[in-house]
C-alpha cells in the first residue's frame, strides 16, 4: 500500500501481487495479505466504520447557512478500495440527502484496472458501486492528486497517488510551521497501512504529526495495528488512544481522537531557520469570506465559465452567469470541433503535472457528453504525431513514464496509420480515450441546471462591492445581478474592472478553417494533431487549425491564414495533404478567436489579491528572496477569477472549476499545495517582487 521512501518519483511503480487460493491478492512488496480472507467488508465494518461512529455521524449530518452537510474521511493505504465502497454504501444508507462526502486515500503502489477489477469481485454486495469506481479509476500516470466524482456528486474520492507521508503533506494548505493547521480538516482518520514489522516506513512521527495538523478536535481515528510504535506516535502527535478487540484471528486494534495542545509555544524561542528559500503562505486569505447563503455570479460564459457555474450549481448553490453575447460560448469558446488533449512531458514540473492531472479529468467528466450523442463530438482518440527524431524521443520518453498504455502509448507510423484510417508518414502519441468536442453544445449543457439562471446579452459594464456583496451594473449603472461571491471567467476582459486590471492576460488570436469533407476524408478515424489539428469529419465538415498570433487584434478571417491552415496539412503526411489539395483558401470558411493566456501558460485559478495590499505586506522581498514573512495574502473579499486557459480550454477548465469550487466552498481540494500555488492568481506579484519588477 504506502510507504515513507525518497523524494516523489516521476514514475509510479504499481502494486506487486500474487493471488493465492481464492483469488486474494497478496503483496509480493511487503509479504502481507491485504486484508482478511475471511469477509473482507465485514473486516472494514469492525475495524473502521464502528469505531469512528460513522452510521450515527453520517445520520446527523446537518447543514449550516451557506454551507452543505460534508463529512471528510481520509485514509492511508487504498489498496483494493474495499475500505472505499464499505464506507460509499453505509453512506448511501444513512446520510440525509445533499449532503456530501469527502473520502482522500493516498496509496504509493496502486492496483492497475485489472488488478483492482479481479480483487474487487470477490465481493458481490458491492458490485454496483464497485463498477462506478471502475468506470472512473484513473491511469497509473505518475504521482498526483485524482479527484472523481461519484454518486451525482455526493460522493467525491480524491486518491493521491504518492507516499504517504508526500502525499497527505500536500493538503496542508501552507508548508510554513504557522500555517500547517490552516484549511480543510479531517473528521475521521483510516490507518491501514501493511504491518509496521513489515512496512516499518508508513508509520512514521512525520506521518502522525501531518495527520494532526489535518485534524480538528475531535477527529477520530481507526487502525487495526496496535503497535506500541504506532499507540506513542499517536499520542505524541496529540491523539489520545484507546485499544479495542481485533478482527478475526487479530487480538487488538487502536481507534483514537484528536485533541489540539492547550499550551502555546514559546514565544522567546528561536526563529525558524531555513535552509534556502522559506516557505510563504501568501496564498492563503487573511480573512476568509464564509456567505450565510450560497450565491454565486459569474461573469463569462465560455468554457471557464459555464464549468464554474455548473461546479457550484452542482454543489447547491444559486448561480447568475452573465454572457455579454446572446450565446454562451461565443468566443474561444464556440469553435466547431475543438481537441483534447495535452501536452505531457518526460521531465516533472508543475505544469507537465497539471496537464497530465487535467487530461485524466476531463477524459472522465466528458464521457457522459460523448455518450449522450455526436451532436456533442466523439471519443475517436487523438494522435500526436512526431514530425521529427527529437519528438520521437520525447515521446518515448514520455510513454515510459506512464505505467499503463491507458492514458497515451509510444505507435509506429504503421500502428498510427491503421488506428487513423488512413496513411501517415509519423509515429505518435496515442490517447486512446481523448476525442474532439463542439464547447457550444458542451457549454449549453453545462448551464442547463436549476440552479443557474443565465443572462444572455447582458454587458457587465462595472462590478462593485457594497455591504459584503458584488455588485455587477451595466454602462447606465444599473444592477444586473449581486451575490457575496462574484468569479471572473470573462478572459481578457477581466483586465476592465479594477480589482482585476492588472493580472498579466494576453490575447492570442487563432484561425481555424473549416474544410468541407469527402469520401475519402471521411474514413479518417481519429483526431490528428501536431503544430495544428485535424479533426474528424462531423456533418460533412472537418475542422483544421488554428493559427497562434501574438498581438494581432484583427476580428475577422483572413485568407492569408485560411492559406496558413491548409499549408499545415502538410505535417500530416502528403495522404492527408492530398485529400484537401483542391480547397482554395479563397473560398473557404472558418472563424477568429482570441485565446487568454498567461506568462507561463498555465491558469489563473482562486482569489483575486488586493495588490496594493501585497506590494505593502511583501515589499521585503525586494531586497531578500529569501526572507521569512509568515503572513497570509489580502485579498478581494468574495471575488475569484478562472481565466487564461490558452489553447487548453477544453482540458483545464474541467477540474480547474473544481478547484475554484474547492477555493469558494472550503472543501478539500482536488490539487495537492503545489499546483494550487502554481495556478494561483496572486503567483505573479510574488515573482515579480521577488525580481525587484514592481
Amino acid at each position: 500500500m504506502t510507504d515513507r521512501g525518497e523524494p516523489t518519483e516521476h514514475v509510479i511503480q504499481p502494486a506487486e501481487l500474487d493471488w493465492i487460493e481464492g483469488g486474494q491478492p497478496y503483496s509480493a512488496l511487503f509479504d502481507d495479505f491485504y486484508f482478511s480472507s475471511v469477509d473482507g467488508p465485514a473486516e472494514t465494518r469492525h475495524v473502521f466504520l464502528q469505531p469512528n461512529r460513522l452510521a450515527e455521524r453520517f445520520a446527523a449530518l446537518t447543514p449550516t447557512p451557506g454551507r452543505a452537510a460534508r463529512f471528510t474521511l481520509g485514509e492511508t493505504g487504498f489498496g483494493s478500495g474495499r475500505n472505499f465502497l464499505t464506507t460509499w454504501q453505509l453512506w448511501q444508507q444513512t446520510a440525509p440527502a445533499g449532503a456530501e462526502l469527502h473520502y482522500i486515500s493516498v496509496e504509493k503502489h496502486p492496483f492497475t484496472r485489472a488488478d483492482l477489477e479481479r480483487t474487487l469481485a470477490l465481493w458481490p454486495e458491492l458490485a454496483p458501486l464497485a463498477q462506478a469506481l471502475l468506470a472512473v479509476y484513473p491511469p497509473l500516470a505518475g504521482p498526483g492528486f485524482h479527484r472523481l466524482n461519484l454518486d451525482s456528486g455526493r460522493v467525491r474520492l480524491t486518491l493521491i497517488f504518492d507516499d504517504a507521508s508526500t502525499g497527505l503533506d500536500q493538503l496542508l494548505p501552507s508548508a510554513h510551521p504557522d500555517f500547517k493547521d490552516r484549511g480543510p480538516k479531517i473528521d475521521a482518520w483510516f490507518l491501514d497501512g501493511f504491518t509496521p514489522a513489515r512496512n516499518p516506513g508508513i508509520w512514521t512521527q512525520a506521518l502522525f504529526e501531518t495527520l494532526a495538523n489535518l485534524s480538528h478536535t475531535g477527529t477520530t481515528l481507526a487502525t487495526f495495528t496496535s503497535a506500541g510504535t504506532v499507540r506513542r506516535g499517536l499520542e505524541q502527535a496529540g491523539f489520545t488512544t484507546t485499544k479495542h478487540s481485533g478482527f478475526g484471528l487479530k487480538r487488538e486494534m487502536l481507534s483514537a481522537r484528536y485533541q489540539p495542545p492547550t499550551t502555546k509555544p514559546d514565544e522567546s524561542a528561536s526563529p525558524y531557520r531555513w535552509h534556502g528559500r522559506p516557505p510563504l503562505p501568501w496564498p492563503l486569505v487573511d480573512r476568509p469570506v464564509t456567505p450565510a447563503t450560497r450565491r454565486a455570479l459569474v461573469i463569462g460564459g465560455g468554457l471557464a465559465g459555464c464549468h464554474s457555474a455548473r461546479a457550484l450549481a452542482e454543489r447547491g448553490w444559486l448561480v447568475a452567469l452573465l454572457e455579454r453575447h446572446p450565446r454562451v460560448a461565443s468566443e474561444a469558446s464556440g469553435n466547431p470541433q475543438g481537441l483534447l488533449y495535452a501536452k505531457l512531458s518526460p521531465k516533472p514540473s508543475p505544469a507537465a503535472s497539471f496537464n497530465t492531472l487535467s487530461l485524466i479529468y476531463a477524459q472522465n467528466h466528458y464521457r457522459p457528453f460523448w455518450q449522450k450523442g455526436a451532436e456533442f463530438g466523439a471519443a475517436c482518440g487523438v494522435l500526436q504525431l512526431a514530425q521529427s527524431q527529437a519528438a520521437e524521443t520525447t515521446q518515448h520518453q514520455i510513454a515510459r513514464t506512464l505505467t499503463s498504455d491507458e492514458l497515451a502509448r509510444a505507435v509506429t507510423p504503421e500502428e498510427a496509420s491503421q488506428l487513423a484510417g488512413l496513411p501517415l508518414p509519423h509515429s505518435g502519441l496515442y490517447f486512446p480515450r481523448a476525442g474532439w468536442l463542439d464547447p457550444a453544445a458542451v457549454c449549453r449543457a453545462l448551464v442547463d441546471h436549476p440552479n443557474i439562471d443565465v443572462g444572455s446579452g447582458t454587458e457587465v459594464a462595472q462590478l462593485t462591492y457594497e455591504k459584503e456583496t458584488w455588485h455587477a451594473l451595466d454602462g447606465a449603472g444599473q444592477r444586473l445581478a449581486e451575490a457575496p461571491i462574484a468569479v471572473l471567467a470573462n478572459a481578457r476582459s477581466v483586465t476592465q474592472f479594477e480589482p482585476t486590471g492588472a493580472l498579466p492576460l494576453k490575447a492570442i488570436r487563432g484561425q481555424v478553417t473549416e474544410l468541407p469533407a469527402s469520401i475519402e476524408s471521411e474514413r479518417l478515424q481519429v483526431a490528428l494533431c501536431a503544430e495544428g489539428y485535424l479533426a474528424p469529419a462531423h456533418s460533412g465538415t472537418h475542422c483544421v487549425g488554428a493559427t497562434f498570433n501574438l498581438n494581432d487584434p484583427e476580428p475577422e478571417p483572413r485568407v492569408s491564414d485560411h492559406q496558413t491552415n491548409l499549408e499545415t496539412l502538410a505535417q500530416f503526411g502528403p495522404e492527408i495533404a492530398g485529400l484537401f489539395r483542391d480547397q482554395r483558401a479563397e473560398a473557404v470558411s472558418g472563424r477568429v478567436a482570441f485565446r487568454c493566456a498567461t506568462p507561463d501558460y498555465l491558469p489563473l485559478v482562486g482569489p483575486v489579491p488586493d495588490r496594493e495590499a501585497f506590494l505593502e505586506d511583501f515589499a521585503s522581498l525586494r531586497k531578500d528572496a529569501r526572507l521569512d514573512i509568515p503572513r497570509a495574502g489580502r485579498y478581494w473579499p468574495g471575488l475569484f477569477v478562472n481565466v487564461g486557459h490558452g489553447s487548453r480550454g477544453l482540458a483545464y477548465t474541467p477540474l480547474s472549476a473544481e478547484l475554484l469550487a474547492a477555493h469558494i466552498t472550503g472543501e478539500p481540494s482536488p490539487l495537492g499545495r503545489t499546483l494550487t500555488e502554481a495556478l494561483h492568481p496572486g503567483r505573479f506579484l510574488i515573482r515579480d517582487l521577488m525580481r525587484k519588477r514592481v
